[in-house]
């Protein structure tokens, strides 16, 4: 019912636009629009039937008994872990962090 609709509202807006280009006031603008209103009507109702006959065709049904596989390059690659370098800075200033912490734990009170 839909299709019906929507192509007849094509044609419709079709004819309008012709009747529009053979007007005083027409261009070529509306002749163009004129030709594609059909083109549009007919896509609709190539959709429709795609679909249908995409419905209509039977799926092939998985098998539960094994376990779907997916291709190997599908997912993308998970980053890998960079090298830990010993660096003095960053080893003293995570220390720095953890007196930090404990001093914070000691000036806490608990109620």
């Amino acid at each position: 019912m839909l299709v019906i609709i929507a192509a007849g509202g094509c044609l419709a807006l079709g004819w309008w636009q012709w009747t529009r280009y053979e007007s005083a006031g027409g261009t070529f603008q509306n002749l163009g629009y004129a030709l594609q209103w059909p083109f549009f009507a007919g896509f609709c109702v190539y959709a429709y039937r795609k679909f249908v006959r995409l419905e209509d065709g039977e799926a092939p049904l998985p098998n539960p008994d094994e376990p779907a596989e997916i291709p190997p390059d599908l997912l993308p690659q998970r980053p890998t872990a960079s090298q830990t370098v010993d660096d003095p800075a960053l080893r003293e200033y995570n220390a720095y962090l953890a007196e930090l912490a404990d001093k914070d734990k000691q000036d806490r009170t608990t109620a």
